[in-house]
């Protein structure tokens, strides 16, 4: 007996063809019914207006095939699943398309097109659609956020530098700085869809065709904003891919990072954030909890978009240049599960920032602790008593590291100790009281692109318009 009919006996009989339809055509073919069979129609359609318009078809016979073409878009779901007499969703399309039309008519929509070509065009078309949804969410979101801001421009809260109390701000500066990188990915995201949205059409399998198409009338036809005009670079390149994937990528990261900043301020020791109830779940058996659920479930999806992304690159990375299937269906779904991950995160983002709500006194009263003013004390001194900033640096880091050996908080400092402290150099009670305000602090930082109110809402006002 021999090693196949070995394989055969221990497969149940359906090996070597069905494993492969199994395992391998029928998931390609149920991926591009559910993705990519709209974009299919609409290539057809676009191909076939083209071919009657440069007169490479009659235009009856464009009739037919365009009347067939919508026959089979009203077709029930069931009505087009896989079959082992077809190897994807192109050819069982072209079927029945022929058995409306006849085989020699729908034979003819395919002139001057290949797989090729129509199957990158499909690509983009779903990409470019996936990538302006998340654009969509994504502004929605910087809006909400930079609302959220103006609300908080005098909201005083500290601010962290390796993960310590660094120095006072503001809520509402620190969610510019979120809307700053939020919009950049903005940016980032339109970019990728300007390179997705280019028609490969016309390349046929990668060297254009004997045939007078106009590649430059597909372009209109199927809303792309301009022509990949190099046949081989149409089929053959995949920056296209790489492009809208490293924008998912840098999207996702980029929020993941604040959402694990807003979940450990609105943990119980923090406690400045507060999440709508509307969002958040309680324990089973603790009955005082209130988990941010949301915060979590938006961090873990956006991980998940993350690694569908990274999915793209590693697919990618060092597969030859043209036509391959490591860039094609097996590749693709993880781009569009990957974007639809990121918009559940816009989407639930976009709600719990809009409810959200934050503790102003308790934000105050920690920008007052850990002596988060102090770089205030060595400005003052070189500002306004002459002493050169490295030695007032020096000084301001002795006064806390006094006031941590009596476990004071600098509030808590009358200035006459500090005064002591310092030695050569005499505080007034008014200087002293306003190093230790927070609010004068950011008060005092009004130049360009810092935290004091009226700064902050110049900048909003800028994004604004």
């Amino acid at each position: 007996m021999s090693r196949v009919e070995e394989f055969k006996i221990k497969d149940g009989g359906t090996f070597p063809g069905k494993v492969y339809s199994k395992v391998l055509l029928k998931p390609v073919f149920d991926d591009q019914k559910a993705y990519l069979f709209e974009a299919m129609m609409a290539v057809h359609k676009a191909h076939t207006t083209m071919l009657s318009e440069q007169q490479i078809i009659k235009v009856e016979e464009a009739e037919k095939i365009l009347n067939a073409i919508g026959e089979i878009e009203l077709l029930e779901n069931e009505e087009l699943s896989y079959s082992a007499a077809y190897e994807d969703l192109f050819f069982l399309v072209e079927s029945k398309i022929g058995h409306i039309v006849g085989d020699d008519l729908a034979g003819k929509m395919h002139i001057g097109k290949s797989r090729n070509d129509m199957g990158e065009a499909m690509y983009r078309i779903v990409l470019r659609e996936h990538l302006q949804n998340t654009i969509d969410l994504a502004r929605n979101l910087a809006s909400t956020l930079l609302s959220q801001a103006e609300y908080h421009v005098e909201t005083i809260m500290p601010a962290h530098t390796h993960t310590q109390p660094a120095q006072p701000t503001t809520f509402g500066h620190y969610l510019v700085a979120i809307y700053d990188g939020l919009y950049r990915d903005i940016e980032r995201l339109e970019r990728a869809r300007t390179v997705v949205n280019q028609s490969p059409m016309g390349a046929a399998a990668i060297t254009t065709t004997g045939f007078q198409i106009s590649r430059e009338r597909m372009v209109d036809l199927l809303d792309f904003e301009g022509l990949v005009e190099n046949s081989y670079d149409a089929i053959g390149a995949g920056d296209y891919l790489l492009e809208a994937a490293q924008s998912l990528i840098s999207l996702m990261t980029n929020i993941g990072r604040w959402v694990q900043e807003f979940l450990r301020m609105a943990s119980k020791e923090v406690g400045v954030l507060r999440v709508s109830d509307a969002y958040v779940q309680i324990s089973s058996i603790m009955p005082q909890k209130r988990n941010p659920v949301s915060l979590e479930h938006s961090r873990s999806l956006a991980s998940s978009a993350v690694a569908e992304g990274l999915a793209v690159l590693h697919m990618i990375h060092n597969t030859p240049f043209g036509d391959i299937n490591d860039t094609e269906d097996d590749l693709q779904p993880h781009l569009y599960k990957g974007f639809e991950k990121a918009d559940r995160v816009l989407k639930l983002l976009n709600a719990v920032m809009i409810t959200i709500e934050f503790d102003k006194e308790r934000a105050h009263q920690q920008a007052r602790e850990n002596m988060i003013t102090i770089t205030e004390l060595a400005d003052v001194l070189a500002r306004d008593y002459d002493i050169s900033f490295r030695q007032a640096h020096g000084k301001a880091a002795m006064v806390a590291k006094s006031a941590i050996t009596l476990q004071k908080e600098l509030y808590e400092l009358p200035v006459e100790l500090v005064n002591e402290w310092l030695k050569d150099v005499s505080l007034s009670r008014a200087d002293w009281q306003a190093i230790i305000d927070p609010v004068v602090f950011v008060e005092r930082r009004h130049i360009t692109g810092g935290p004091n109110p009226n700064t902050v809402r110049e900048m909003i006002a800028k994004r604004k318009s």
